[in-house]
């Protein structure tokens, strides 16, 4: 028998699938189908989750503006500092005093002066940093402090009264907290400020400079927060136009920045140089040419027979063009 049903022709095994398929969808379409019924509440089901109620919004300050007048009665001694600094002018409509004086910074001190102890004022004392500047950049964000958020400074958490004193500065010129910018930078930067005076003709200590002559200290987008140039090299030809390349024969030192031979904050050396002559150039030009070895202190002068190439010299005496030659011969820089 199934070796019968074997044997049956495929279109008839087609026919047969077909049949049992429209028979079996037939059946379907034809059941019945019961209507749903809501689901009936279960006992003692925990109550579905409401949505959280939106936060509580914190009370709006009814504070108003009282005048600086009001403030002076009992800060007496900040009022007399203020009153002597850039922020007093009304007439510059930048300043604190052409808005509201004091409660231009502090805020509105209705509620302050009804309640001192309860109700206090923006105290630049107790702020977090960020706070502090974001209120000082309200108005001082242009010019030289228009790169002031995310500069060197400002990643390290210094505030604008780190450096700056709004109603006891030292200096007024720029309200800053110390009598120089020297010694305000000292602070923080004692190795640099230290270097001042190994220099006997330093023109930093004789007031001929100042630390932001070259640096811009409220941000740059170069290197060590320089005013001009994107390197110290044209920084320091900015003054030192005389040692500006390109040059036919350049040095490569000098193509390398002025640091590599100076040390710009000062230096006991003359010409500011991070070292004597010859051994500053002799960290290069080791045992070539003249003579075969390292200069020694027994060369130099120190010993019975010093050398009388060297003794009070120094390379430049030939090589007086150290920076750079534009003579077609002056590959050995002494011309």
């Amino acid at each position: 028998m199934s070796r019968r049903v074997a044997q049956l022709p495929l279109w008839l095994w087609v026919v047969a699938l077909g049949c049992a398929w429209a028979i079996a969808f037939a059946g379907v379409q034809a059941r019945p189908v019961a209507p749903q019924q809501p689901a009936s509440p279960v006992k003692n089901a925990a109550p579905a989750t409401k949505s959280p109620a939106p936060a509580q919004q914190a009370p709006t300050s009814t504070a108003t503006y009282v005048g600086d007048s009001a403030c002076a009665t009992c800060h007496e001694a900040a009022a007399a500092g203020y009153n002597r600094t850039p922020h007093h002018r009304a007439v510059d409509p930048r300043t604190p005093a052409a808005a509201k004086s004091c409660e231009t910074c502090h805020g509105p001190a209705s509620e302050h002066i009804a309640d001192p102890v309860n109700k206090s004022l923006k105290k630049f004392k107790t702020l977090p940093a960020e706070q502090v500047n974001a209120t000082c950049t309200t108005c001082h964000n242009r010019g030289e402090h228009v790169l002031w958020d995310g500069s060197q400074h400002e990643s390290r958490g210094l505030a604008c009264t780190s450096c700056h004193s709004i109603h006891t500065p030292k200096l007024a010129t720029g309200q800053l907290k110390d009598t120089t910018q020297i010694q305000l930078c000292a602070t923080c930067h004692r190795d640099k400020a230290s270097k001042v005076d190994r220099s006997g003709h330093m023109p930093v200590r004789e007031g001929k400079m100042q630390c932001s002559t070259c640096h811009n200290v409220h941000g740059a987008t170069n290197v060590k927060l320089l005013r001009k140039g994107d390197s110290i090299a044209e920084l320091c030809t900015t003054c030192h136009a005389d040692k500006r390349g390109p040059y036919l024969w350049e040095h490569a030192p000098s193509r390398d920045g002025c640091v590599t031979c100076h040390d710009p904050h000062g230096s006991s050396n003359e010409r500011m140089l991070v070292a004597k002559q010859p051994i500053l150039c002799q960290r290069c030009h080791v045992a070539t040419r003249h003579p075969s070895t390292v200069y020694d202190a027994a060369t130099v002068g120190a010993g019975a027979n010093p050398s009388v190439r060297i003794y009070s010299r120094g390379c430049v005496e030939c090589h007086s063009a150290i920076h750079g030659s534009n003579h077609p011969s002056g590959q050995r820089f002494i011309r």
